[in-house]
């Protein structure tokens, strides 16, 4: 397996921490990871955010007429 470079495993960062990308592009990029601090490092925090994120916007719920407002405002833009 070859080492797939920083730009490219950078460019296909999220969508590989999303598991996102083809499983070749995937080892290529795991593989760059285990070798590379900074992109690694990069990962790493991507994940942390990612989850704090996650956290906290799961802690607050949505007004209980937004998806009435979703529904007809989707309505309205595909006419």
């Amino acid at each position: 397996m070859s080492d797939c470079g920083c730009d490219k495993a950078k460019d296909g960062l999220e969508d590989y921490l999303r598991n996102e990308v083809a499983a070749d592009f995937r080892a290529e990029i795991e593989e760059h990871l285990k070798g590379c601090e900074e992109c690694s490092s990069e990962a790493h925090i991507h994940t942390v955010l990612t989850e704090v994120v996650r956290r906290t916007c799961n802690s607050e719920a949505a007004p209980t007429d937004l998806h009435e407002r979703v529904r007809i405002a989707l309505r309205a833009t595909s006419h």
